[in-house]
């Protein structure tokens, strides 16, 4: 069977007692029943002979709400390895973006050209552009992927920054320490930093979005006068139950570290965790889930009410990196232009589309590409947009044919080499905004 058809496999065998619920719970799982122990973290001998080790997200002495760790229990420690070797970073790149300089202009992408025979997720993996300084822990990147075959004997893992994966095209399955997310167009997928995995491809080809954030761990947002309940639900976050490889053969392991990949090959496969606990975790979400929150009387409510994940800073409100989705809703406002409204914006948005169509562009947007729009630089719906919007008749109206989502960082993103030059960027992006015609009337 090939590797796509045996995770195929895989996933079908999976139900929902294969996954653990709950953002940011104390989680605990064993794939080998007495793997855990009771009572401690580390004893003077683990159960099953297997090596007690801890794998810390944040730092020791931060606020116990913020702090991420997990006791892994495993056949090998960690520390069992032989020496890493720098290898070629492809076209991955990291902050700080020096390459080229931040661009007050509109940018629009189309998706990404076919990858070349071969290419697997990693290989597959191409930098847009970010912000910050990855020495420093600040900022994110953006990324884009497109893959044709699945990791074999090979495995990865991000000193770097926590990784948000979104699925535009082709399903995956990733194969963490954790045990097994599958993350289908629709959904996402979180890998906190320093977690291994492996990515497999449920479908011939994948292609999709990656946000790395360097900061700050991923939360869920305050809800503030939204109340108790709204946005995206802790429940419906899904983190993988244990599931171990004990694998005796060469692997592959590149830890991506200060911006570069670096690579050791093992005697054993590292994807070896019989049991585990902790907050340190990976999840899955289904962004179909998420409850939108939007007004019932007039006008267009700010996009921050469509956020489900913030990487918080250290000035209250202004995060690092908010991860925002355009999911299905009603529209109903009263005398209002109901599409997102022209705007100029401190924080600087990448926008990709996952399906569908965006209801302010009415063409050119398309899945599986994106668009950057820089502090400050004006934005808003096409001219087709607004001519239609304009003349529309208020009647309640529902948007159930697309799924957007936006980056939203706090810096201006400065695009790469590869992005500000590349073949599928769009050069007459500006002319979306062409024919706004004059209306005042004194």
């Amino acid at each position: 069977m090939s590797g796509t058809g045996q995770a195929r496999k895989i996933v079908e065998g999976l139900t929902e007692a294969s996954f653990s619920p709950g953002f940011g719970n104390e989680h605990s799982s064993e794939a080998e029943p007495g793997a855990l122990p009771h009572g401690r973290n580390s004893p003077q001998r683990a159960p099953l002979g297997l090596y007690a080790e801890q794998l810390s997200g944040s730092a020791f002495t931060e606020p116990r709400a913020h702090n991420r760790r997990s006791w892994l229990y495993r056949i090998r420690p960690s520390a069992a390895h032989p020496a890493f070797v720098r290898v070629d970073n492809g076209r991955i790149r990291t902050a700080p973006f020096t390459e080229t300089v931040p661009d007050p202009n509109r940018l629009r992408w189309n998706p990404m050209p076919e990858p070349a025979p071969g290419t697997d997720w990693l290989a597959g993996l191409w930098t847009l552009g970010g912000n910050g300084d990855v020495t420093q822990r600040t900022g994110m990147a953006v990324h884009l992927y497109h893959a044709n075959t699945s990791m074999t004997d090979r495995v990865f893992s991000n000193a770097d920054g926590e990784l948000l994966i979104v699925p535009e095209r082709g399903g995956l399955l990733l194969v963490t320490e954790f045990g097994l997310l599958p993350a289908r167009p629709g959904e996402i997928a979180l890998v906190p930093r320093g977690v291994r995995f492996r990515v497999e491809l449920l479908d011939d080809t994948a292609r999709g979005y990656v946000c790395e954030n360097y900061g700050q761990p991923f939360e869920l947002p305050e809800l503030g006068p939204i109340g108790a309940n709204g946005l995206a639900n802790p429940r419906d976050f899904l983190a993988p139950v244990a599931a171990y490889e004990d694998v005796d053969q060469p692997v592959e392991v590149v830890n991506k570290f200060c911006g570069n990949l670096w690579a050791a090959t093992y005697d054993h496969s590292p994807l070896d965790v019989v049991a585990w606990h902790g907050t340190h975790v990976p999840y899955v979400y289904d962004l179909h889930r998420f409850n939108v929150i939007g007004t019932i009387s007039y006008d267009h409510p700010d996009p921050s009410i469509f956020t489900v994940l913030t990487s918080p800073s250290d000035t209250p409100g202004l995060a690092g990196v908010d991860f925002v989705v355009f999911a299905p809703r009603w529209l109903v406002g009263e005398d209002t232009f109901r599409p997102p409204y022209f705007h100029r914006n401190v924080m600087s948005e990448y926008m990709g589309l996952i399906e569908g169509a965006y209801d302010a562009k009415a063409e050119g947007f398309v899945p599986g590409g994106g668009s950057l729009h820089n502090m400050m630089s004006a934005h808003g719906p096409d001219r087709e947009t607004f001519d239609r919007a304009s003349a529309a008749e208020l009647k309640p109206q529902k948007i159930d044919d697309g799924l957007a989502f936006m980056f939203e960082t706090r810096w201006p993103v400065t695009a790469t080499a590869q992005a500000a030059n590349a073949d599928h960027l769009q050069m007459a992006y500006d002319d979306v905004w062409q024919g706004l015609q004059r209306h005042f009337r004194s």
